[in-house]
This record gives C-alpha cells, sequence and structure tokens, in this order.
C-alpha cells in the first residue's frame, strides 16, 4: 500500500501535563491553571525571599555611629589615658537593659500592652513583660501578674539606642541640666532614671494615655566606676560631676 493511502500516524499516548488521556478541554484548562497557580505560589516565596536576604545585604558594611566613634575615637583616647597595652583591656558596653515599671498593668492589662507597645517602639525589638514572682497583699500584686516590661539591647540594636539617647532624648527633658555623674555601682555599671518615656521622639504624645517612667542600666566591661565614667563620656554622656 502507498503511503498516500496510509493513515496519519497519532501519538495515542500523548497526556497533557497533569492532563487526563485524551486531551479534554476542559480538564486541560483546569490543569493548566493549577500549574499557573502552583508556579506563581513558588514564584511569590522566592520574591519573600528575596525582599529578606535583600534587606540583610542592603548595606554589608553599615556600622554604627556610636559604634563608629568608639572604635576610632574612644578606644584610642581610653588607651593612652589608662595605658592599656593590649586593646582588649579597654573597657566597652556589654549591653544596655530598658525596663518600665507598670505596675498598673497588674489591675489593667491594656496598660501592660500600652507599655510593652511604647517601649518595643523606643528600643526597636520586642519588649518582654515582666512578672511578679511573689505575691505581695499590700500592693494588690499576686504572684504571676504582669509588673512591667523590660528588653535588653546587644550590638548595633544596642549602640543605636545609645544614639538616640544622647543626641535626641535626653535634651528634650523638661529642665535638663545633665546627668548624675555618681550613679554607678561600684563595677563599671551606670543606672540611669528618667521620669517621662515620652521624650523619646518614637512616642506619639497625642497617642499616649499613660506617661511611663523608664530605668536604663548600661552594663560595661570596666573594672572600676573611673573607667566607666571615661568610657561613657567618651559616648558624648552629659556628666555634671
Amino acid at each position: 500500500m502507498s503511503d498516500a493511502g496510509k493513515k496519519p500516524k497519532t501519538d495515542k499516548g500523548a497526556k497533557t501535563e497533569k492532563g487526563p488521556k485524551g486531551g479534554n478541554p476542559i480538564e486541560k484548562a483546569k490543569a493548566e491553571a493549577k500549574a499557573d497557580k502552583k508556579a506563581k505560589k513558588g514564584a511569590d516565596k522566592a520574591a519573600g525571599a528575596a525582599v529578606v536576604v535583600g534587606e540583610a545585604e542592603k548595606d554589608p558594611n553599615y556600622v554604627p555611629r556610636m559604634k563608629q566613634r568608639y572604635l576610632e575615637v574612644i578606644r584610642p583616647a581610653l588607651m593612652k589615658e589608662f595605658g592599656y597595652k593590649n586593646g582588649l583591656q579597654v573597657p566597652k558596653i556589654n549591653k544596655i537593659v530598658l525596663n518600665i515599671g507598670a505596675g498598673e498593668g497588674s489591675q489593667d492589662t491594656k496598660k501592660i500592652q500600652a507599655a510593652q507597645n511604647d517601649l518595643t517602639a523606643i528600643a526597636g525589638q520586642k519588649a518582654v513583660i515582666t512578672r511578679a514572682k511573689k505575691a505581695i497583699s499590700t500592693f494588690k500584686i499576686t504572684a504571676g501578674r504582669p509588673v512591667g516590661v523590660k528588653v535588653t539591647l546587644r550590638q548595633d540594636r544596642m549602640y543605636e539606642f545609645l544614639d538616640r539617647l544622647v543626641t535626641m532624648a535626653l535634651p528634650r527633658q523638661r529642665d535638663f541640666r545633665g546627668l548624675n555623674g555618681k550613679s554607678f555601682d561600684g563595677r563599671g555599671n551606670y543606672a540611669l532614671g528618667l521620669k517621662e518615656h515620652i521624650i523619646f521622639v518614637e512616642i506619639d504624645y497625642d497617642r499616649t494615655e499613660t506617661v511611663w517612667g523608664m530605668d536604663i542600666i548600661i552594663n560595661t566591661s570596666a573594672k572600676t566606676d573611673d573607667e566607666a565614667k571615661a568610657l561613657l563620656k567618651g559616648f558624648q554622656f552629659p556628666f555634671t560631676n
């Protein structure tokens, strides 16, 4: 039989991707839609990962201003002043602990939540709720009740907070005349108390229902108070004595 008389061959086993045999138009359209949805989901996931990586790699050479000041100005000055022979002997700030005592929060959970949100905005890091370890009947506090919020800052966030504290927050205090230079604990740690947390620019005064007091503890590796004070002076702490 000549080729002209033969029927053209067809691929009987041909199937659409993830579709039924025989190429049903409706089922084929469903399969294509499902494949497109899966592909889009994968692309969105990859794009999301790229955004996170992009933020992390946005500026790998970024160094906080206060950290750069410590490395280039403060550390050499302290080595010269105290005669350190090794750069590792030079005191540095290990961490900064921020604390808001919100005793009213034991009776009103909304207030403790507001204090947590405010401290998180100030620190740029999630604040945690502190709870009473034992019951105090005088203050109507039971064990496990929330009594405040705190956050511990280290590394770059610590230096960034220090910069905002010295250059913007402290000068906004009413009748501010400087810091007490004797508030050291004898082991190189400095404690600072603020009457109003609204001095930080991150807090919107018009939307704040309660003005909280705030404690700031600066932990350093200094062995003496004199070394710690010289370190903080390098960070432009306005000590009055």
